[in-house]
């Protein structure tokens, strides 16, 4: 019987083809899915949704404003909060659709409230490369951190608390939302070994920990220069007011 926790390659090679872990066809249907699922997550994190909505609904290009950077609150402060709402929505179903295909094809393995999926992870990886690096935007795109937070979300729910809770605790303090970013995700590979040591058991961890490092290392080089204004105290704080000339930049 199909189980979805398994994914459809246990059920293909098990039930259907009647396969061992051995066997040749086992490794390459796997290999198979995988690359299809990077791929696809790959294309689907390349879609920018700051980008799609501020020429379908404002004829323009959110890169021509502020720092140029094609993110979410670069959205919030050209366009105001219903452009920032539908970019939001936008980013996190296009991460949501990229990591349910592995999810679907190889399995999530949820175990105690978090996924053991390697290739969920992975696939989060490349839809995060996708988002920073769009191949359909020359590669110019955000950077990533709606993309992880989706991705922590969906795999990880309990420690995406915790991230968010420290997120929203520093942007309050400070009206940095670099800063919240920046903490949030460089602590996320942390709070997640901490996760797996009291739930599961720290070998777990080591399945899943290279692509949330890789993650971790890609956003913060992507926030250096605003880690170089915080330091300044030439960042720009957080505002809800719509403006059209922004020189900081964003996530």
């Amino acid at each position: 019987m199909f189980n979805l926790n398994q994914g459809l390659f246990i059920y293909l090679v098990n039930s259907v083809l009647h396969l061992n872990p051995g066997d040749w066809q086992w490794t390459l249907i796997e290999i198979g899915f995988l690359v299809f699922s990077l791929v696809a997550a790959y294309f689907l994190g390349s879609i920018n949704s700051a980008i799609v909505f501020s020429k379908l609904l404002y004829h323009d290009d959110i890169r021509n404003h502020g720092s140029g950077n094609a993110g979410l609150t670069n959205v919030l402060r050209t366009y105001g909060a219903k452009a920032a709402l539908l970019t939001l929505f936008g980013d996190i179903m296009k991460t949501v659709i990229a990591i349910c295909i592995p999810g679907f094809l190889l399995g999530f393995y949820y175990m105690k409230g978090v996924s053991v999926g390697y290739a969920c992870y992975l696939a989060g990886l490349f839809a995060v490369l996708g988002h920073i690096f769009p191949v359909y935007y020359k590669f110019k795109g955000g950077k990533g951190v709606l993309t992880t937070a989706t991705m922590a979300l969906l795999l990880s729910p309990i420690p995406f608390l915790i991230l968010f809770a420290i997120f929203v605790l520093l942007v309050l303090a400070t009206k940095y939302v670099s800063l919240g970013s920046v903490t949030a995700v460089g602590l996320y590979p942390v709070i997640m070994h901490a996760y797996f040591a009291f739930a599961l058991g720290n070998n777990m961890i080591i399945l899943i920990s290279f692509p949330i490092i890789v993650i971790a290392i890609l956003i913060i080089w992507c926030h250096r220069g605003n880690l170089v204004r915080i330091s300044n105290r030439t960042e720009r704080k957080l505002s809800f007011k719509k403006k059209k000339k922004d020189d900081a930049e964003e996530n």
